[in-house]
């Protein structure tokens, strides 16, 4: 199976500045991404897409080569990840000379995402799909904590149930941004929350740690001691 690997690196991060390049226990967050692609994949599938020339120099000090820098206007707010795929799916054709036989996205804010993690979602892969997608169970069971507001302004639950107790809830999955096994014609035809065709690579709370804020920083620095 011939792989397009995605690593998607802008270098406007709000939320933690600079942090797919800051360091986690002594090295840049992006390189947990990209030594964990390479355990499972040759380097020339695996393309950092990036618009920032620190970015690719840091990812570069893996010994990974970054062929490309993504356009400017990829590389804005508005920009999506359906078009950057795109993008890098495009770059791939034209430097391998052949069309990957599936698209794998792997955000670097996902540190604890690990070459098993990949494995094991690879083999659930099968070109009949749209989409695998790495998740986890949710805490925020809509059946049990989530509301939202009704016409009147009173909150109602956001899913109908009986239930007096969470566990007997059923189970809710959440995205948790690590892994996303992703079809090439499916994207190309498709946004990826149009796809129908979509089951789930479970991974456990810890592993799924996902950097988005400040806060995130701190738990990921507890967290690196216990995992690594």
């Amino acid at each position: 199976m011939i792989a397009l690997v995605v690593i998607p690196a802008r270098g406007g991060s709000k939320g933690v500045p600079r942090k797919n390049i800051k360091l986690l226990n002594k090295k840049p967050l992006i390189h947990y991404t990209i030594e964990a692609a390479r355990k499972v994949f040759e380097d020339q599938y695996i393309y950092v897409s990036t618009d920032s020339t620190d970015i690719k120099s840091i990812s570069e000090q893996t010994g990974l080569t970054v062929p490309f820098l993504r356009p400017e206007h990829l590389a804005t707010d508005t920009a999506n990840t359906r078009d950057v795929l795109l993008h890098a799916l495009e770059q791939f054709t034209l430097i391998n000379k052949q069309e990957p036989d599936v698209i794998v996205l792997l955000q670097p804010t996902s540190p604890f995402r690990n070459e098993s993690h990949i494995r094991e979602a690879l083999a659930q892969y099968n070109s009949n799909l749209d989409m695998v997608v790495s998740v986890k169970e949710t805490n925020s069971n809509p059946y049990y904590v989530l509301f939202e507001e009704d016409s009147k302004g009173f909150l109602a639950k956001s899913k109908k149930g009986n239930f007096t107790r969470r566990q007997d809830c059923p189970k809710v999955w959440e995205y948790n941004g690590a892994i996303y096994l992703i079809n090439p014609n499916s994207i190309q035809k498709y946004s990826i929350g149009d796809f129908n065709k979509v089951i789930k690579y479970e991974m456990d709370e810890w592993s799924s740690h996902d950097i988005d804020n400040v806060l995130d920083w701190k738990i990921a620095e507890a967290l690196i001691h216990c995992i690594f």
